[in-house]
């Protein structure tokens, strides 16, 4: 049976790349056993199928995931391109660092991209440059970027190269623009910020991977909020790299960074080696997940 990638689901079809006829794109329906066992084929997933023509087919099998993404569905992601505007809407490293978790939590590689460097003044460039300076010294990649200008692109392609790579982040931040800039001949469709909501309006209505030079590209549905529904609080600081590498120093091994005595986190966090906004954050994701509902 023919092998390939779902590349874009779209009402209750799934578009198949052909990995033995380049650029061969086979439109599949799943099989009722998909719903028996309760398996959802998600894009990203490699699959074997049964091609009745050239065009229509029926998915036969969903070989196994390395991870996946419930927002947005995706699955076998090499990274994530964390997209987050510098302005408009306002840079967010709460929302950014929510994002970094669930990223973390599934073993992707992330990647931060700042948009709109182009509408700073010289202050908020400075501001944005320490936020940047922050989470490098943490250990991730930075990239600031203009998609009018297009400044930083140039270090972003590279990332792409043999990569099925996420693009996520806020409604309006410039994902879809950036994806333009990159590859002018997609020309997807782009939006204004609500002035209203201060919040960009949902332009991409589904996940779908494209081609970028040598790299596959999700860009994905905007969202402006996340839960942590498989996040334990014992397993949130280790998606805080430079708290995970601390903490040996702390008295007690499953030291958890909230009150207890000698930590080593909440001491580097005095001593302004973690950045307080970081340790706010965690602490307030240990809150949610703590107070967080059982699910039945």
């Amino acid at each position: 049976m023919p092998v390939g990638k779902i590349i874009k689901a779209l009402s209750g079809f799934y578009y198949v790349l052909n990995e033995e006829q380049e650029n061969h794109v086979v439109q599949c329906r799943g099989r009722g056993v998909f719903r028996k066992n309760k398996i959802t084929p998600l894009v990203g997933d490699r699959v074997s199928f049964q091609a009745e023509n050239d065009a229509e087919g029926y998915i036969l099998e969903v070989f196994e995931r390395k991870n996946e993404l419930v927002r947005p569905p995706i699955a076998n992601v090499d990274q994530a391109i964390l997209v987050f505007s510098a302005i408009e809407p306002d840079f967010n490293p709460g929302l950014l660092d929510r994002f970094l978790v669930l990223v973390e939590a599934n073993d992707i590689e992330p990647l931060l991209c700042i948009t709109k460097m182009d509408l700073l003044n010289e202050a908020q460039t400075q501001k944005i440059q320490e936020y940047a300076e922050d989470y490098r010294k943490i250990g991730y990649d930075v990239l600031l970027t203009s998609s009018e200008t297009e400044v930083g692109l140039e270090l972003l392609r590279p990332f792409l190269e043999k990569k099925t790579s996420v693009f996520a982040g806020q409604s309006g931040v410039g994902k879809s623009s950036l994806l333009n800039a990159l590859n002018p001949e997609l020309q997807l469709k782009t939006s204004n910020i609500s002035t209203h909501l201060g919040r960009g309006k949902h332009t991409t209505r589904h996940v779908e991977l494209i081609e970028i030079g040598s790299g596959l590209v999700a860009d994905t549905p905007g969202f402006s909020s996340l839960e942590f529904m498989d996040i334990e609080v014992e397993g949130l600081k280790e998606c805080f790299p430079e708290m995970q590498r601390i903490s040996q120093e702390c008295k007690f091994r499953a030291c958890l960074h909230m009150n207890e005595p000698k930590c080593a986190v909440k001491n580097a966090v005095e001593d302004g080696d973690i950045p307080s906004y970081r340790y706010k954050n965690y602490k307030q994701f240990h809150e949610e997940i703590k107070d967080r509902k059982p699910r039945y």
